[in-house]
């Protein structure tokens, strides 16, 4: 697949694709979802948005479009954000940022890394904006780093009346911790305030063939790890570790790899040139933390993508589990990629309560073939309590996943609370919160 070039919008993100001039995407980034939509809006102020939101009955807002499934669809008001003003006010004294709901994560990064600060931890595509990457409970990799809503500070949003919702950790109380992963649930976010640290440099290794034996001491082993398979060998194909540049380098044999001599993309034949500099190579964390360059496509962009995240204990009997049916899930996987994520307290972060390991499947992009999979996949994880990505595609049914939440009730009567109306609803927001 030919590169984008530097400092564009990767595919199918744009409306400008599509031959429109309204900036708002008719479908998201993968392909796979196009948006039923009867209205497209693109406000360029605050005022106007709330006013948007107060005429709507049904309205939803889109980022930058990574989500997999129907999540962000709605029959109503499709809204983007990207033609608010810009936000990004650093406060040094109290080590936070307020951004603007629609700005890239690779954007933010840029800025602060420019003022001396950074944020703990992003995700592998810096390309995903900040307010759909919170509500959804994405992460990066760690097991001190918890997933990215884990940094929010702060929430403005506009709920279902047009007006102006302010809510912090300090005086939120426990219901801010509902807020955070919102699912975009309970109005429109348009500011988030994150905690910030001093910049850092980090420095990325990739070794090929770690034996599943040395998994969790490989996770274990740096600042972010992330193992790949293709479920066509017992063995991990490539790991990527990225450490802290003050941390000695690991050894060529390092827990029996063997160190990469040269480059890598986690998905085989894909271009290295689109992925962040390794081998060792110092530089500043927004450089290195993710897998891909915010300038180029970020993985393959002809996918699906699936992800489940488990009790970090369990991550040896899951992929037991799954052996049985490797070859299934090896016919329609590119990649296969195993993380950790830190437990949090935020009522429907996918790591709520416990330290996880995330198992995340970038399939083909064939929903047809991939979705009996899924369901075999879901079936063989059922006894570790699976929580799927909210972005993600999955079939569980909603019980089991509720099952998994210990706060699932007080998010339903929350978002009952904030949005009596339904103005924010969507089909799969309704199938797992049924009225």
């Amino acid at each position: 697949m030919a590169t984008t070039p530097p400092e564009q919008t990767p595919p199918d993100v744009t409306a400008a694709q599509d031959g429109r001039s309204d900036g708002v995407p008719r479908r998201n980034w993968a392909g796979n979802v196009r948006y039923t939509a009867r209205r497209y809006h693109r406000p360029t102020s605050l005022d106007e948005l709330r006013r948007l939101v107060a005429g709507s009955t049904r309205l939803r807002a889109v980022g930058s479009g990574h989500s997999f499934n129907t999540l962000g669809d709605t029959a109503g008001d499709l809204v983007t954000l990207a033609g608010l003003p810009p936000t990004l006010r650093l406060d040094p004294e109290r080590r936070t940022v307020t951004v603007a709901a629609a700005l890239r994560y690779g954007d933010v990064a840029t800025s602060l890394h420019a003022q001396g600060y950074a944020l703990a931890n992003l995700a592998s595509l810096p390309h995903i904006s900040v307010a759909g990457a919170v509500a959804t409970g994405t992460h990066g990799s760690g097991p001190a780093n918890g997933n990215l809503a884990t940094a929010v500070t702060g929430l403005e949003l506009v709920t279902d009346d047009g007006d102006l919702l302010r809510m912090d950790r300090h005086t939120g109380g426990d219901e801010f911790a509902g807020m955070v992963v919102g699912l975009g649930a309970l109005g429109v976010v348009t500011e988030v305030t994150l905690d910030v640290v001093p910049t850092f440099e980090v420095r990325q290794y990739v070794h090929h063939d770690l034996p599943r034996d040395a998994l969790d001491a490989a996770l274990s082993a740096a600042y972010s790890v992330s193992a790949f398979t293709d479920w066509r060998s017992p063995r991990f194909g490539q790991v990527w570790r990225k450490q802290l540049a003050a941390q000695p380098a690991p050894p060529p044999d390092w827990l029996g790899t063997t160190a990469a001599d040269g480059p890598r993309h986690p998905v085989p034949g894909m271009p290295a040139e689109n992925c962040t500099a390794q081998l060792g190579e110092p530089g500043p964390w927004h450089e290195r933390l993710p897998h891909f360059r915010l300038g180029f496509t970020p993985s393959n962009g002809d996918e699906l993508q699936s992800e489940y995240h488990l009790p970090r204990a369990a991550a040896a009997g899951a992929l037991a589990a799954l052996d049985p049916v490797a070859d299934r899930i090896a016919a329609v996987l590119q990649v296969c990629e195993l993380r950790t994520v830190a437990a949090d307290e935020l009522w429907l972060s996918p790591n709520h309560g416990r330290d996880s390991v995330a198992v995340h499947f970038t399939w083909i992009g064939d929903p047809v073939a991939v979705a009996p999979v899924v369901a075999e996949v879901e079936r063989r994880l059922a006894p570790f309590g699976p929580r799927p990505h909210w972005g993600k595609v999955f079939r569980l049914d909603p019980a089991s996943i509720a099952a998994t939440y210990p706060r699932w009730g007080d998010f339903a009567a929350l978002l009952a609370r904030l949005d009596p109306t339904g103005t924010f609803r969507t089909d799969l927001l309704d199938h797992l919160f049924p009225r």
